[in-house]
């Protein structure tokens, strides 16, 4: 264990926790709703400091990252635990990880140090805290990303986004991008399906285009919850309007999957359909994913529509991106191209 940030005495030996949204009010011997943060004698402990339990080299494309340094290599770490209940969790079963009070930690002893001498080991430009969900393994996380900085590796978070914006702010010098899981525009989705509120998430939302560099968004489209044509307008209306129009919107398709095996594949036409409406509603960039061989994996030029990254699921076949722009027009292509 190892004392945690980002918290507070409360009254009776409880805690206040701050590290995301949820504000945890964590009673002594207890675990905040994330399970891997303990009351201990009135202190708050992270169990899963330098405990990874995946570490896995991955295209950063996988992440999806798709105007983040196309081609390049992720070491991507995670540790057991998540501030969600999503019930169509693919990590379901190192995510939902329950705190009994005597369990074992799963995973592998690996400092910061190590996880940063592994990245250059495998030439992996970049760490990804991924997998699970970086909020949890926040000062993990951080302590890896400082040192990952000096040897001039960068550092990007795949995340729900539910993180405080006190947290996010010190590590604004940090995270170089950030994936996040926009799951959709209904309070009632986030509270059935995800265990959260998304006025919550809509500002955290709106604090990571404040503090990384680089923001990219991911919405899993699932059969009858989140998939109708008004519901998907809304969310391209609010990445449009209140983040960017360059922002990428990556739209998923859906598989059964750990609670929610009784629903159907999203199909195929849904996603079409889905990112016609981001077009429609004024983004530059939207992608299908899930979707192999789908020609919504390639970026276009937003104004002469010539195809500048061409992609077969994880691989680039060919990036004719100069400089930051489209070689015909020269129209300015928003990402992160090159390592500077």
């Amino acid at each position: 264990m190892k004392i945690a940030r980002y918290w507070k005495p409360y009254k009776d030996g409880k805690i206040r926790c701050s590290l995301c949204r949820h504000n945890c009010l964590i009673y002594p011997s207890q675990a905040g709703l994330c399970q891997v943060r303990v009351n201990k004698e009135g202190s708050l402990y992270t169990l899963v400091y330098a405990r990874p339990i995946a570490v896995h080299v991955d295209p950063i494309e996988k992440k999806p990252l798709f105007h983040f340094l196309p081609g390049s290599k992720a070491l991507s770490i995670a540790t057991v635990g998540c501030n969600f209940r999503c019930a169509n969790c693919q990590n379901y079963e190192i995510s939902q990880f329950r705190y009994e009070g005597t369990n074992v930690i799963p995973g592998e002893y690996m400092p910061p140090e190590e996880v940063v001498n592994l990245a250059l080991k495998t030439n992996s430009e970049v760490i990804a805290y991924t997998y699970t969900e970086p909020t949890i393994f926040w000062e993990y996380a951080i302590d890896t990303a400082k040192i990952a900085k000096e040897k001039g590796i960068k550092n990007v978070l795949i995340t729900n986004g539910y993180i405080s914006e006190e947290a996010l702010k010190d590590a604004q010098e940090l995270i170089d991008a950030a994936n996040i899981d926009f799951k959709s525009m209904r309070k009632e989705f986030y509270a059935k399906i995800v265990k959260a509120r998304l006025d919550r998430f809509l500002e955290s939302l709106k604090a990571y285009l404040k503090y990384v560099p680089w923001i990219e968004v991911t919405t899993l489209i699932i059969p009858g919850l989140n998939d109708s044509e008004e519901e998907l307008r809304d969310i391209a209306r609010f990445i449009v309007n209140e983040l960017s129009p360059s922002v990428p919107w990556h739209i998923s398709r859906f598989f059964p999957y750990y609670k929610l095996t009784y629903l159907p594949p999203t199909p195929v036409k849904t996603i079409t359909r889905a990112v016609e409406i981001g077009y429609e509603e004024g983004l530059r960039f939207v992608y299908e994913g899930n979707i192999p061989g789908s020609s919504y994996e390639t970026t276009y030029c937003p104004k002469c529509h010539t195809p500048l990254v061409k992609r077969v699921g994880y691989e680039i076949e060919h990036n004719s991106i100069v400089e930051g722009r489209c070689p015909v027009c020269g129209e300015k292509i928003e990402g992160v191209w090159e390592i500077t």
